[in-house]
């Protein structure tokens, strides 16, 4: 008899008895009636693993892969519509999930079957039990995405496209978090499924609101007197001076106050209500700035906005800090507060739709989070525009692959920079004016900051971030470089760049305090030693090392001499006086030689005139050998053969400028 359905099959049949088998030993292995914990691999790997035993070697894989596609879909169908989603009974669905998945990944069926299953419970159940299933996937997120991925990403994006369609982002923007969070964990980050690689915008999302004012009706208008006419003036553009009562007071003329700009003045409720609520067709489409009217509309508009905002008292609504006030007692349910959900709790001050109506606009102004939420918008919207700078599209303008779609030929003026910067720097200081807001603004930056990388890979037309693996030849040059990083090395007697401290060794030299009493180190030197030390210094400065040598041996010349004429000053004064610049230190130094004395006056006595002509006839003998030309004299210790009795010397006192005066007038007498 033929078989009238796939399910009736003997191979399927056969596939379906193992199935429940597995299912049977599952109950065991997980007691709880809850979507957690999966299921242990390492119970039932062994009958996952003969579950292609019952098929002779005539069935190719393919029909293996179908047979088990079709037993799972049997139960499966059994199961969802047997036992309802909040049913303690329905942990068989789990446990057949993780079943199938288990099989992919040894092979025994197709990798992506478990994910076609999850789509079709997804499409069978309501936004609830849709909440349940998302328990599951992100339970099972990095055993779904570990193995053959690339089979089940499209899967995975349709199922979660299509529930994001069905969900309210009003109502249910929570659980759009969370499927919008798991494609963003699961997806690689270089994927380009939601790249949105041409740049397109969303501006489908319009935002509709009251264009005139509505008229008051005749039967709601006050009655108001009628006001007298005013007498007309005789300029009424230019203010009159002020008449003073008192006779002969001078009239003072009155200043007009400063006229506000635009930007400065703050418009009333009703008069913002349109120029605010326009703002919103730029934010859902920023290409509509490219032209000029429509950008000076923007700019007075979010500079009206933002004036307001700062005159506006804000006030910050929840609804957790009501209920504390209330003083009563809260019940607390499974799911929350007063019976509600956590995601409900959270959504109070989340509007993804704003509310356009006029009687709504003032509490609107005054809500801290509609005010950031309009701010934000705004940075979003500048950030863009300060991208199409002549700056910033010079560095575009330098990559080797560029996505065209996203390159506009718009091109922001150096004013409209300017102001978009002005503009950015009020929004961020005037959201960073509390602790909370500085925190909050931060948050904010750091999302743009990543957006802006983001846009810049798209424009580079998404270049692959996946490194490929490590080669053999990298990794064993890797680990040879970390063994001669952290290979002992045997440490040297003197280490590179030390000092030596052997001064410091009192057994080679008298250290201790007999080192710190020697004279040297606190007794400053004498002229000779300095005079010697200037000698030694000039041998050196004949055959310097290189310039930096020669600069240093003057240096220490020059120091010489300054400290030797200081100590001249406190010691000997007449040394002063031989100080000459086209003198060495060793020539002030030196002793003068004493000459013979000589006749100074006429008038002595006869012995001495004698005595006075033989010095000067040995003088004249001396000098005609020496070969001396002139009329003057010299004698020398050279010249003269026989030693002369030595006289008494005179006592010497310190010679000083008038003596040396004195004595060049008598020289000068003399030679005359």
């Amino acid at each position: 008899m033929a078989a009238t359905s796939a399910a009736e099959l003997e191979p399927v049949s056969r596939v379906t008895a193992r199935l429940q088998a597995l299912l049977e030993k599952a109950r065991s292995v997980k007691p709880e009636a809850s979507v957690e914990p999966p299921l242990p691999a390492g119970d039932l790997v062994d009958d996952v693993s003969a579950l292609h035993d019952d098929f002779g070697e005539k069935y190719d894989q393919t029909y293996r892969f179908l047979s088990v596609e079709t037993a799972s879909r049997e139960l499966f169908y059994y199961l969802i519509t047997s036992h309802d989603i909040n049913d303690p009974a329905f942990v068989e669905v789990w446990n057949l999930l993780d079943i199938v998945l288990l099989c992919g990944d040894y092979g025994k069926c197709a990798p992506e079957l478990v994910c076609w299953l999850v789509e079709e419970l997804l499409d069978s159940q309501t936004t609830d039990g849709c909440r349940i299933v998302f328990d599951y996937l992100d339970s099972r997120r990095e055993r779904l995405a570990q193995k053959d991925f690339h089979k089940k990403n499209l899967i995975f994006l349709r199922s979660c496209n299509e529930l994001l369609r069905r969900l309210s982002r009003a109502e249910d923007s929570i659980f759009c978090g969370r499927v919008f969070f798991f494609l963003f964990q699961t997806f690689p980050l270089g994927d380009k499924s939601s790249v949105n690689l041409r740049g397109e915008f969303h501006t489908e999302n319009q935002t509709k609101f009251d264009v005139q004012e509505p008229e008051v009706q005749d039967g709601e208008k006050m009655d108001v007197d009628p006001k007298p006419e005013a007498t007309p003036a005789k300029d009424e553009g230019t203010p009159q001076p002020a008449v003073s009562g008192k006779p002969g007071s001078k009239a003072v003329a009155i200043k007009p106050p400063p006229k506000k700009t635009q930007e400065e003045e703050v418009l009333s409720s009703s008069q913002l209500y349109p120029i605010f609520w326009r703002l919103q067709h730029d934010f859902s489409d920023p290409t509509r700035l490219f032209d000029v009217s429509n950008f000076t509309t923007f700019k007075k508009g979010l500079a009206s906005t933002i004036a307001k905002f700062k005159k506006t008292p804000t006030v910050v609504q929840t609804r957790a800090v009501e209920e504390d006030k209330r003083g009563t007692k809260r019940k607390h349910g499974e799911n929350g507060i007063n019976g509600t959900t956590n995601s409900d709790h959270l959504a109070d001050n989340y509007n993804p739709k704003y509310l356009t109506s006029r009687d709504l606009f003032d509490l609107e102004l005054s809500d801290l989070a509609f005010q950031r939420h309009i701010l934000v918008q705004a940075l979003i919207l500048i950030d863009f525009l300060l991208s199409l700078t002549d700056k910033a599209k010079k560095r575009l303008s330098e990559l080797s692959t560029t996505n065209k779609s996203m390159l506009y030929a718009f091109t922001l003026s150096e004013e409209d920079t300017k102001w978009a910067l002005s503009t950015r720097t009020t929004i961020t200081s005037y959201l960073g004016l509390t602790n909370e807001g500085r925190q909050y603004c931060r948050m904010v930056e750091t999302v743009l900051a990543r957006d802006k990388n983001w846009v810049r890979w798209k424009v580079e037309s998404c270049p692959s971030i996946v490194r490929g693996p490590v080669s053999t030849e990298q990794e064993l040059e890797a680990r040879k470089g970390a063994r001669d990083a952290t290979r002992p090395r045997p440490m040297p007697d003197e280490p590179r760049s030390s000092i030596n401290l052997s001064f410091l060794d009192e057994r080679k030299t008298s250290g201790g305090l007999d080192a710190l009493k020697d004279p040297k180190r606190y007794t400053a030197p004498t002229i000779e030693e300095l005079a010697s030390q200037v000698a030694k210094d000039k041998l050196d400065l004949d055959f310097p090392d290189d310039a930096d040598d020669k600069a240093r041996l003057e240096n220490q010349i020059e120091s010489a001499k300054w400290r030797a004429l200081r100590q001249a000053r406190a010691q000997n004064l007449s040394l002063l006086d031989k100080v000459d610049t086209t003198k060495d230190l060793e020539e002030m130094m030196k002793e003068p030689t004493p000459a013979a004395p000589q006749a100074e006056a006429e008038g002595e006595n006869h012995h001495e005139e004698g005595a006075a002509s033989s010095e000067q006839q040995n003088g004249e003998a001396g000098g005609e050998e020496s070969g001396a030309v002139g009329g003057d004299v010299t004698v020398t210790d050279a010249d003269t053969t026989t030693t002369p009795t030595p006289a008494k010397e005179p006592q010497h006192l310190p010679e000083t400028v008038e003596d040396k005066v004195s004595e060049e007038n008598a020289a000068e007498a003399e030679t005359k």
